[in-house]
């Protein structure tokens, strides 16, 4: 299961015939704050998988270090590359070339946290986005503190591929989210964000393999049971069809783990 969690460079490949390299500056040491208590168990990238060089767009939260494992790729390589200044201080959306990218994995941290008793599942209800877009939307339309889920799982549009996993700055953070208010679900419960509308169109196959694997992961070290697994319109309260009519969720709970 964890092998398919190994995913395609899902953005701009460049194949660069040569590149300046500028010396390192302010490259974040192995004390990196950014860095959790835990990572699940995703399989290692063998050196004979194929490598060029892609074009990254920063998502919300995004480090060096974040960047550096998703690509396998050194954090000097990318430092150098880009001359950047200062590797601390990346902006949303801005663009990075990464020099010789593995093929791009997920990367789900993990942190020691009792407040966590529920997971629950939205869809965006739009045909297009990633987490870059919803960061702008809730932070400039909603006026919330950026993007409210704590995950979302792409559709392949925005720059992103099928079924690639985006961590939210509130679970880099470990804060509290916006997605859903009902019987006081933002406080204690992990916001996951498929991209699609489920009333229209079906889950994609890539994003059913990425949501099972999420979860697992989640309640297993959280502890968390299968009935405190729900769709936003399954919580007490909720006035809402989320994650819409079309969701799975026969195929979904039969692919969790016992």
């Amino acid at each position: 299961m964890e092998n398919k969690f190994i995913l395609p460079a899902l953005f701009l490949a460049l194949f660069l015939s040569s590149c300046a390299r500028a010396p390192i500056r302010n490259i974040p040491t192995a004390h990196n704050p950014d860095l959790p208590q835990a990572l699940p168990g995703n399989a290692a990238i063998t050196p004979e998988i194929f490598r060029q060089d892609v074009v990254h767009e920063v998502g919300p939260g995004e480090t060096v270090w974040r960047i550096s494992k998703m690509y396998d790729v050194p954090m000097e390589d990318i430092v150098n590359i880009n001359n950047l200044n200062d590797a601390t201080q990346l902006e949303k959306g801005q663009r990075l070339i990464v020099p010789k990218a593995a093929p791009m994995r997920s990367i789900v941290p993990l942190y020691p946290n009792d407040m966590w008793k529920y997971i629950i599942i939205h869809h965006s209800a739009t045909d297009v986005g990633n987490a870059l877009s919803f960061d702008y939307m809730h932070s400039h339309k909603r006026l919330w503190k950026g993007l409210g889920y704590h995950f979302v799982i792409d559709n392949g549009t925005g720059e992103t591929r099928d079924g690639h996993i985006e961590v939210s700055p509130r679970w880099l953070h470990q804060e509290y989210g916006a997605h859903c208010k009902a019987d006081e679900m933002n406080y204690r419960g992990i916001g996951i964000c498929l991209v699609g509308n489920f009333n229209d169109e079906k889950v994609l196959e890539e994003q059913m393999d990425s949501l099972a694997y999420l979860v697992d992961i989640l309640k297993k070290y959280y502890n968390i049971p299968d009935s405190h697994i729900l769709g936003h319109g399954q919580v007490n309260g909720a006035k809402t069809d989320c994650p819409g009519k079309n969701f799975p969720w026969t195929e979904f709970r039969s692919r969790l783990r016992r």
